[in-house]
This record gives structure tokens, C-alpha cells and sequence, in this order.
């Protein structure tokens, strides 16, 4: 079995350079996509995850062992996209690829354009309805809903206690439920994370 997070941090900071290589191949889809669910912008995305492994990279030696180096890594990732959201309020791109998820092309082996058409503009509105929630809310829905992380790896990287977590969870998924009953939707679960 291959070595767990933490040893790869000990054996890079010894000088063993391609343990951090194995925790970048080992991390980076699931960063990129919490990134993606956050910013909503795919290049950004890719930007803010080489960010996110650069600080990782530079910061190493403050790692504590106390905590997940996951959990350390989606805390750097979460305060870059918050960073970044923070200087772009008031402005919100997305791009037409990005709604067409990569440019998949529609033919009538499978499913019709007009379901296709449906699911991309449920896709959108349950996008917009986690992001119209407090930060604080829509952190930890990204985190349980679409990076599966447990209620604990989620208090761990936001710092904050287990209950403040499952409060934030709840509040926000009611909230989620709201909006999106108002927009016509009732009895959707948040659509699964489809990141290249």
C-alpha cells in the first residue's frame, strides 16, 4: 500500500521532492472541482488549484500533523477562492463551454436535446441557488454535497466547531430547498459534480 498523506509530507520536507508529485496527482481533481463548485469559472479553477498547491508547496513546513493534510489543503483552496470572490463581487461570467459541460455534442443516440437542454438549465439553477447562499453555507454544502467530505474533515478545514458545521449544512440546505421551490424545482438533490 502506498504511503499516507502525512508520510509524503515528512518525506518531501526531507528533500524527497517527488512526494509532493504523488500528493498533487493524489489531490488535485477533487481540489480543482471544490475550486470549480466555488468560482464556477473552469479556467479559474485551474489557476486558483496551481495556486493552491504552490502556497501547499512553499507552506509544507508549517503543515501540523494535528489535522488532514486534506483538510489543510481544501483550507488554502477555500481562502484563495474566497480571496477571489471577494475582489470580483458584483460580477458573475460563465462562459457558454461551460454551460455546454465541455461541449459535449448532442445526437439522438442517447438522450433528446430537449432533455439534455432541461438538465443543463437544472444544472444552473441549482448552480445559482447555491450561489445566491452565505458563504458560510454554500462552503460547507460544496464540501458534504459534491467533495463528499465527512462532517468532521469539514470542521477541520473550515476550523470551526462539528455542530456549527451540521448547522450550517441544514440551514443552508433548507434555504437551497426554498429557492429552488420558488424557481418551480421541488425534491431535487444538488446535481453531481461533472468536472473534466
Amino acid at each position: 500500500m502506498g504511503r499516507s498523506d502525512e508520510e509524503l509530507v515528512e518525506a518531501c520536507l526531507a528533500g524527497e521532492e517527488s512526494a509532493f508529485d504523488v500528493l498533487v496527482g493524489r489531490w488535485e481533481k477533487k481540489i480543482r472541482g471544490a475550486i470549480y463548485r466555488f468560482i464556477g469559472s473552469e479556467d479559474d479553477a485551474r489557476d486558483l488549484c496551481q495556486e493552491a498547491f504552490l502556497k501547499a508547496y512553499r507552506s509544507l513546513d508549517s503543515f501540523k500533523q494535528e489535522a488532514r493534510f486534506s483538510s489543510w489543503l481544501y483550507q488554502i483552496a477555500i481562502n484563495l477562492c474566497r480571496d477571489r470572490l471577494r475582489r470580483r463581487r458584483g460580477r458573475t461570467m460563465v462562459s457558454l463551454e461551460e454551460l455546454v459541460e465541455g461541449g459535449a455534442a448532442m445526437t439522438m443516440a442517447g438522450p433528446s436535446a430537449l432533455d439534455l437542454l432541461q438538465e443543463r438549465d437544472v444544472s444552473r439553477l441549482v448552480a445559482n441557488a447555491i450561489a445566491s447562499l452565505a458563504d458560510e453555507q454554500r462552503e460547507v454544502i460544496i464540501l458534504k454535497e459534491y467533495q463528499d467530505l465527512t462532517f468532521l474533515e469539514i470542521a477541520e478545514t473550515l476550523g470551526v466547531p462539528l455542530s456549527t458545521v451540521k448547522t450550517r449544512l441544514y440551514r443552508g440546505l433548507g434555504q437551497l430547498r426554498q429557492h429552488l421551490e420558488k424557481q418551480g424545482i421541488r425534491g431535487t438533490a444538488p446535481v453531481p459534480a461533472t468536472f473534466p
